[in-house]
């Protein structure tokens, strides 16, 4: 059993829990990424799939970017 002290009230500590994001990988502009579905027609970048550096550095794919998503 774990006791957790905080001044934060246990509806908002917990809020959330059990609730699994829904991950979806995509092609978008020719590059791989999963993304994370925030409504139907927003998605944040979670992660990219590129063999090349230089994706990376592009502040338009940067994970947490969130994306106008068209399934």
């Amino acid at each position: 059993m774990t006791v957790i002290y905080s001044a934060v009230a246990p509806e908002t500590l917990w809020e959330g829990l059990g609730k699994e994001p829904q991950y979806v990988d995509v092609n978008i502009n020719g590059m791989n990424m999963q993304v994370e579905m925030l409504n139907m027609q927003q998605a944040k970048i979670v992660r990219l799939y590129s063999p090349n550096p230089n994706d990376y550095l592009n502040p338009a794919y940067m994970p947490g970017t969130v994306i106008e998503f068209h399934p």
